[in-house]
């Protein structure tokens, strides 16, 4: 069986050795032309002089474009047709892309981009949260509430209430490989384009509009990036038109990528956040009231901040249930690079506001932390008799469905859904049950067990009496420790992109190809999805190649994001790997008087009425009488439902877990700390790759400590990014991670029927970061008894001011 093994990552070997290709690596045609945008010098005004003569008389330089000389319009928005490709008439951010230099390499653009003479008249620029509020620019004509129960009545009558706010900064992507393109001219005027990106077929979609061509004149490749954590699902489609629109007019290949400063400067980040909270809670810290504002600094355009929003109300309650509970959130327009989605997509700024609730409640009652998060938590739910973990990992599921057409549960599979049908879910609950503040019923809950095993294995309760008393004797260095818990959600909030599709081909020598809709970002998608594969055939893993990601195998695939790579994509290529195995199957039952479900494939042969063949002999059989070896598989997530302006319906198909325990050390001289221990137990479902899965809970972890510690941006008070290099912002490095960091995963299915019942790992690990943020805060409160009020990120700066605080 190929799946629960802890395979490497498939191209595991080009990445250490730097023979995997990405754009930049592609050898390109003789005469490919290198782009490069001039830059808006001004966050906010009215262009008056735009003097490109300097430009178009630099060296190398071919042609330069501007906003007069697109044909088409060359919108890049992912949402709300507001952004053109090139500013018109007036400017709305430093760094806004203004002209288009088109030049014989790469450096001469560059250099060529910077000799425009720009005047911009300025005007007003709203540049923060509080601009934003003052001037009531937004991207909806009021603030977003969702709610449950009376939060107001519900306050009124609490036996304690406190208040408190929490900034909560952006976050720079800073994959490896940046933001790349190489349009090819093609016949007819069509158009391939590889594109470093997380959505292929947006890009298809916005290069086709803007040189006005059908989608099916525009073929886009994605092979793989070097990374992307949300950068990628929009930022890229700037790159993509301009690369097609100046190919279009040249007749020649063009490229374009970004230098790391250009990057950092032009695209959007993490969203920014100001969250107030007024909680109402009783003497044992068991919440009765909350409400909540969310303020988000969503940049100068729309692009994806509304979903991100939602998502970020949607996580408010993390593994908390509240009965009474308001959640308003504005969405603020500033002159600020637009914010996108980041991995998380809202959802970490939700969960840290709830967190730092539950820190402050803790505090004011002079309670331990875990303490009042764990009275606050969603009661652990029946999972309704699903299998136990096998000594090898894998999950054994003995029941059945009407869907299944062979005995599957042998091999650990979930029975093959029809093509095009939807796996079946878990039932909905008996009305009474505990919901979130949206209204879905929560039934697959286990943070109470999961906490529990990891207070016992990470020693939680002797450390904690070990820190209090270390602190006790400390007058310099003190130390902290916090438990925090994930609940996320798993699906797109967007209920009709959770669909995708999968292409396979089997070749009469039995060895299999594959393609489907995800993109590979070095996530490890496409190991996990040949793991899938190899499985329905019986095959080893060598037999198994996947290409690159390419909208004319699979066409109108989403993106490769919300933490539905694997869910989506996965269950495609089931149902076609089943389509062509079944079809084999019937067959060789024709062939042998047997019975379709008494073939069996396993270990890269094929047994039929005692016989038993490779399987290379049975797919030539099959292919000598006709059988067709290829197939498209398509996948839709079930008992999906979600009104968004309601804020009420069932936005997720199943939750994923987990729980961390950070510990830290501070100096209160200074305020500078580190990160000393953590553990880590994350619900991974039945694991397809428990090395991959490790991985990316190990790298969400880091990523995650890293926005809320060392990652902070600084704009100067005219919008300027000033942190725009790995010299100005830093993210974690080697030596940031703990020195002891211990990962575990949880060792129970998913109840919903997902792939193999497995669980998405993605996004959910990012939030264990948080605990590292809660443990610098326990140190910082330790200094004294007045609440520190640490906010993000919890710089050295930041520690110090707060160790202040705490003193009173």
């Amino acid at each position: 069986m190929s799946v629960s093994k802890p395979l490497p990552h498939d191209a595991a070997a080009l990445h250490v050795t730097g023979a995997a290709r990405y754009v930049d690596d592609l050898p390109t045609p003789r005469g490919t032309l290198h782009l490069a945008f001039g830059l808006s010098p001004a966050a906010a005004g009215r262009i008056t002089t735009l003097d490109l003569a300097p430009v178009r008389t630099a060296s190398g330089v071919t042609d330069v474009l501007t906003a007069q000389d697109l044909i088409h319009d060359c919108d890049v928005s992912p949402s709300n047709h507001d952004e053109p490709l090139l500013a018109v008439d007036t400017v709305h951010y430093i760094g806004q892309p203004l002209f288009l230099v088109i030049a014989t390499s790469h450096r001469a653009a560059r250099a060529a981009a910077t000799l425009a003479k720009i005047e911009i008249t300025p005007t007003k620029a709203i540049l923060s949260i509080q601009d934003a509020l003052a001037a009531d620019t937004r991207f909806e004509d009021g603030p977003r509430i969702y709610e449950k129960g009376d939060a107001t009545a519900a306050l009124a009558t609490a036996t304690h209430t406190l208040d408190g706010s929490i900034e909560i900064g952006g976050q720079e992507h800073f994959y490896l490989e940046g933001q790349a393109a190489l349009a090819l001219p093609q016949d007819n005027g069509d158009m391939a384009i590889h594109s470093s990106t997380q959505h292929p077929t947006e890009i298809q979609h916005k290069v086709a509009h803007a040189i006005g061509k059908p989608m099916h004149a525009v073929r886009v490749e994605t092979r793989r990036m070097g990374g992307g954590f949300g950068g990628k699902e929009s930022q890229g489609n700037a790159l993509a038109v301009a690369c097609a629109v100046a190919a279009q007019r040249s007749g020649k290949p063009c490229k374009m990528r970004y230098d790391r400063d250009d990057d950092m400067i032009i695209t959007g980040k993490r969203h920014d956040f100001r969250i107030d909270y007024t909680a109402g809670f009783d003497a044992d810290g068991r919440i009765t009231a909350l409400d909540f504002t969310h303020y988000v600094r969503c940049g100068w355009s729309m692009d994806l901040s509304l979903p991100v929003a939602d998502r970020a109300m949607l996580h408010s309650d993390n593994a908390y249930h509240l009965n009474d509970i308001r959640i308003t959130s504005h969405r603020l327009r500033t002159n600020t690079q637009s914010a996108t989605a980041f991995r998380g997509f809202g959802g970490p700024q939700g969960v840290v506001g709830i967190e730092k609730v539950m820190d402050h409640i803790a505090h004011h009652l002079g309670a331990d932390p875990l303490s009042i998060r764990r009275a606050n938590y969603y009661s652990d739910c029946d999972t309704g008799g699903m299998s136990v973990m096998t000594g090898t990992g894998t999950a054994i599921d003995h029941r059945t469905t009407p869907d299944t057409q062979t005995d599957l549960s042998s091999r650990g599979a979930p029975p093959a859904p029809s093509e095009g049908a939807a796996a079946q879910s878990v039932p909905l609950p008996a009305k009474g049950v505990q919901t979130t503040p949206y209204h879905q019923p929560v039934t697959d809950c286990i943070i109470g067990a999961l906490t529990e095993r990891l207070v016992e294995t990470s020693d939680y309760t002797a450390r904690r009496a070990a820190i209090a008393d270390w602190n006790a004797k400390q007058p310099i260095l003190k130390r902290g420790i916090a438990l925090t818990p994930v609940k996320f959600g798993i699906s797109f909030t967007l209920t009709h992109l959770n669909q995708a599709g999968a292409l396979v081909h089997v070749y009469q020598d039995g060895s299999i190809h594959l393609n489907h809709g995800g993109t590979e970002m070095g996530q490890g998608l496409n190991q996990k999805i040949a793991q899938i594969a190899a499985d329905r055939f019986g095959v080893p893993m060598e037999v198994i190649k996947i290409t690159a990601t390419d909208t004319a195998k699979v066409p109108n695939t989403s993106a490769t994001a919300a933490s539905s790579g694997t869910d989506l994509n996965g269950m495609a290529t089931l149902v076609a790997c089943d389509t062509i195995r079944d079809r084999i199957a019937a067959h060789l039952a024709e062939r042998h008087q047997a019975k379709p479900a008494e073939v069996a494939f396993r270990d890269g042969t094929v047994t039929v009425a005692g016989e038993t063949m490779s399987f290379a002999k049975a797919v030539a059989s099959a292919y000598e009488n006709r059988v067709s070896l290829s197939a498209n598989g398509f996948y839709k997530t079930p008992d999906i439902e979600w009104d968004r302006i309601k804020g009420k319906g069932r936005p997720f198909f199943y939750f994923a877990y987990g729980a961390a325990v950070t510990e830290v050390v501070i100096d209160t001289l200074t305020g500078e700390n580190r990160i000393l221990r953590t553990d880590i137990l994350h619900d991974a479902g039945s694991s397809l790759n428990p090395a991959i899965d490790i991985g990316q809970i190990e790298g969400g972890y880091v990523q995650g400590a890293g926005w809320l510690t060392t990652e902070e941006l600084v704009w100067d008070d005219k919008g300027a990014l000033k942190t725009h290099a790995p010299s100005t912002y830093k993210i974690p490095g080697c030596s940031d991670r703990p020195d002891i960091f211990n990962v575990a995963l949880w060792d129970q299915p998913n109840p919903a029927q997902t792939i193999y019942r497995s669980k998405a790992v993605g996004e959910p690990p990012l939030m264990l970061g948080i605990s590292a943020f809660m443990a610098l805060s326990d140190a910082v409160n330790a200094c004294g008894t007045t609440y520190g009020d640490l906010q993000t990120p919890a710089t050295a700066e930041q520690v110090l001011a707060a160790v202040v605080r705490a003193r009173g």
